[in-house]
């Protein structure tokens, strides 16, 4: 982690509402300007006023989860009124606050769909998804994106439940062909050695990674969770709920991967959508 970028990370983590500046920033960081904006792009793969944006969109959906605040409150979390926020929360997440907030509360909203773009070339990708040692299983969330961030929209998904003590195969159908960021978010059970929590351990997975999808085939890619790092953007799209499985199944051995109408029997778990997640 590079610490003058770490400075100016905490910064927006904690004055989020306030109107930073890259100049601001760059202060915090100690650094010029330009050096600093090429070092935050390097450790994040976001540029400061990205990064910022991520951040308040994310402290507005925390908002609408936790509180139910109206649009106007929400948008004293950095935005410059509601407008600003229904436009910057509609673009990242795929649902306005209102819808959002109908999702939080159960009211019939569901989450976006995937959404892979015009053309008919289409590839998969799969391979195994694996947790960190010490933890219970997990319902883990994949989905090919075209940035580095789990933002609106996805170009294909699918949720896999993992157990705590071996990988589990997934299977991402229908990618549209190109190169595209495979990233995944988790809720894992807390492990036996681990000091009481009051919810699910968060944990994240494909930071920096990228896949390249041909038509007709199958692109092979491994993923490891772990816990999220401060560099990591936060988790924008309105993804369904991540709690972690009473009883995951363990795998069957991962077979040769093609078409998922080839394997009746199934080689992916996928779990229905349903309410909003808080990630």
């Amino acid at each position: 982690m590079d610490a003058a970028v770490d400075r100016a990370i905490e910064r927006i983590r904690e004055g989020f509402g306030e109107p930073l500046s890259v100049s601001r920033l760059a202060e915090t960081a100690r650094l010029g300007r330009f050096e600093f904006a090429r070092r935050f792009r390097e450790t994040t793969r976001m540029s400061p006023a990205q990064f910022l944006t991520a951040v308040r969109v994310h402290e507005a959906k925390r908002l609408l989860e936790c509180s139910g605040a109206p649009t106007a409150e929400v948008a004293a979390a950095g935005f410059a009124g509601p407008q600003a926020l229904t436009a910057a929360f509609t673009a990242a997440t795929g649902l306005s606050p209102a819808r959002y907030g109908m999702l939080c509360r159960g009211q019939g909203q569901a989450p976006p769909a995937p959404d892979p773009g015009p053309g008919a070339e289409r590839g998969a990708v799969a391979g195994t998804v694996r947790l960190p040692a010490g933890l219970g299983s997990a319902r883990v969330y994949l989905g090919a994106f075209a940035t580095p961030v789990v933002r609106y929209p996805a170009l294909a998904e699918t949720i896999v439940d993992v157990p705590a003590d071996r990988p589990s195969c997934y299977l991402l159908s229908g990618v549209p062909a190109g190169h595209w960021h495979l990233l995944a978010v988790a809720a894992a059970a807390p492990g036996a050695g681990h000091p009481p929590r009051t919810g699910p351990v968060p944990l994240a997975g494909g930071a920096g990674a990228s896949v390249t999808v041909t038509a007709d085939s199958v692109t092979s890619a491994a993923v490891r969770l772990g816990p999220p790092r401060p560099a990591d953007p936060p988790v924008l799209l309105a993804l369904p709920p991540l709690r972690p499985p009473a009883d995951a199944v363990p795998p069957a051995p991962c077979a040769a991967f093609t078409p998922p109408e080839a394997h009746p029997g199934g080689v992916v778990r996928a779990v229905p959508h349903g309410p909003p997640s808080g990630a």
